[in-house]
């Protein structure tokens, strides 16, 4: 992914709504979702919804498909390992990266 790329994802990703929305299309995987059902599960009007899911097809992070009459939601898993890729790529100088917890540093790279 080229930053720009990685810009547009996070920008869709930094609205809570939509955040929910793209963690209910990765939690349902491959099958995605129906509009219907994401807004029923996550207590959205239809139509606030179809404008974030338009923002996150825009962002490249969901799919959509035309499947008789619905429409199936998908999370595009390749598009999210790549921003995750992206934003590790250079953890720890490129050595192997574990993650801690202690009173000092919550959550610090031990290798680093």
């Amino acid at each position: 992914m080229n930053e720009a790329q990685i810009v547009s994802a996070l920008s869709a990703l930094a609205h809570a709504q939509r955040l929910r929305v793209f963690r209910a299309l990765v939690i349902a995987g491959p099958d995605g979702l129906t509009p219907s059902v994401m807004a029923e599960q996550l207590d959205v009007a239809r139509s606030a919804l179809s404008f974030h899911l338009k923002e996150l097809t825009h962002a490249s992070l969901i799919t959509v498909e035309q499947q008789g009459r619905n429409l199936i939601y998908r999370a595009d898993f390749l598009q999210m390992n790549g921003l995750l890729g992206y934003l590790t790529e250079h953890c720890c100088q490129g050595g192997t990266c574990e993650v801690t917890e202690s009173p000092d540093f919550p959550r610090s790279c031990t290798s680093c």
